[in-house]
């Protein structure tokens, strides 16, 4: 029996299983031997080691951030890109008009967003069907999704439950958070696993120690130690076990919604994590791409994005040029701040002055892990010579500067005498 119908037995087992306390221990060990499985398929799939969706379209990372527009075909999403970017997309009256995947950049707030325009994927995009495989690889790859939907064929066909669907099965979870759950492998095989909670697991049934020994010796761990400080679900326990989960902020556009009833744009407008808008229409999505609109401020809001100014001793801070800090990639704080602009100013750093909302006084002198907000200003102090030579790494950080120096010497030498000669 192969991989696929292995599957399908599961599914069809946990289906008509009905869920109540006696079995709860059984669909736990069912859902843990389904996730494994997924695993094995995609990199019998992929000849990878399970990162879930093979090679993706080969896009160079360009910006401070980086979105995924993903939906089914001639839902809006090429004239979606045309209209946030000056990038031209191909965009008809039929499916599947865009064949690969197209890059655009968004300037907004004084930030780059790359933006980038995927096919149109179908039912069963996990397994391969169609380019989803491609498109979902490229989905990892992203700071945050927007998923593009049509308002006038959700009610029927279900487009958003469909997705959710499909990134959830090869390991995307839309809008939330890892589990602060912790497996600790012990080196030695005695003792099994041992459980503990900070907080009551209902979830787990009434013996969760049980369900948790159980769903690790399905992946093969049989001596750990389980620390949960937060209610969690099976699903979520697998996730942490398995390890190669991607977790993103998700919005969801409903387009189109000039073809609907008032009664169903304020239904869709109600859904979590949901706006309306048309981009024909320009509702919510101007035409013009430096014009603020709802949409380009809810972008903002779920990348995470913060604008932080940087100013000298003794000059007005530089508002022109803000740098533009990620909560997804580096984070918001100090530290991310001086590796943002210099590995130098890194290493050299002393301590900072913040002006803004995160500052209780100003200025306020702060260290490395101070979390900066939007729009805060910033002068980083460098050690002095004298602390810089108290450094334990003071002697290899000036020999470098010295071979560094003595290098470009030997070369402008080099190239003086090929000039003589020449």
């Amino acid at each position: 029996m192969g991989v696929m119908e292995k599957i399908k037995e599961i599914e069809a087992e946990m289906a008509r299983t009905q869920k109540n306390k006696a079995t709860n221990y059984h669909l736990g060990t069912l859902k843990a031997k389904l996730a494994r499985l997924r695993n094995e398929l995609f990199v019998e799939q992929s000849g990878g080691s399970g990162g879930g969706g093979g090679e993706g379209f080969d896009v160079a990372r360009n910006g401070d951030a980086r979105i995924a527009l993903i939906g089914f075909p001639s839902v809006g999403k090429s004239s979606l890109l045309s209209t946030l970017t000056s990038t031209e997309s191909e965009a008809a009256g039929y499916e599947f008009t865009t064949l690969t995947c197209i890059p655009g950049v968004l300037y907004y707030k004084g930030s780059k967003i790359q933006v980038l325009d995927l096919p149109g994927i179908i039912e069963g995009a996990a397994h391969g069907a169609g380019r989803g495989k491609e498109v979902i690889a490229v989905a990892r790859s992203a700071d945050a999704i927007l998923i593009v939907l049509d308002a006038g064929k959700e009610g029927l066909q279900r487009h958003r439950e469909i997705l959710e669907r499909e990134l959830e099965t090869v390991g995307i979870r839309l809008n939330q958070r890892p589990p602060d759950v912790t497996v600790t492998q012990r080196k030695t095989g005695a003792g099994g696993v041992r459980f503990a909670s900070t907080v009551p697991q209902p979830l787990l049934g009434p013996e969760p120690e049980k369900i948790v020994t159980q769903i690790l010796k399905e992946y093969r761990i049989m001596s750990a130690d389980v620390l949960a400080r937060e209610e969690i679900t099976v699903d979520q326990l697998v996730d942490v076990v398995v390890g190669n989960r991607q977790y993103k902020p998700c919005l969801y556009l409903y387009n189109k919604i000039d073809m609907v009833t008032i009664e169903e744009v304020d239904q869709l407008a109600r859904m979590p994590h949901s706006m309306v808008g048309s981009v024909a229409k320009a509702f919510n999505v101007s035409h013009d791409p430096k014009e603020d609109d709802l949409l380009k401020q809810n972008l903002w809001k779920y990348l995470g994005l913060t604008r932080i100014y940087t100013k000298r001793k003794g000059s007005p801070p530089d508002l022109e040029e803000p740098v533009v800090l990620s909560e997804i990639r580096k984070g918001t704080t100090v530290k991310s701040l001086c590796a943002n602009v210099s590995s130098e100013l890194l290493r050299d750093f002393n301590f900072a002055l913040v002006w803004g909302v995160s500052a209780k006084h100003t200025p306020q002198r702060c260290g490395l892990a101070h979390k900066l907000h939007d729009q805060d200003v910033v002068q980083i102090v460098a050690k002095t010579v004298k602390q810089q030579q108290q450094d334990k790494a003071y002697t290899l950080i000036s020999q470098a500067a010295n071979d560094k120096h003595a290098k470009k010497r030997l070369e402008a030498k080099k190239q003086k005498q090929k000039r003589l000669r020449g």
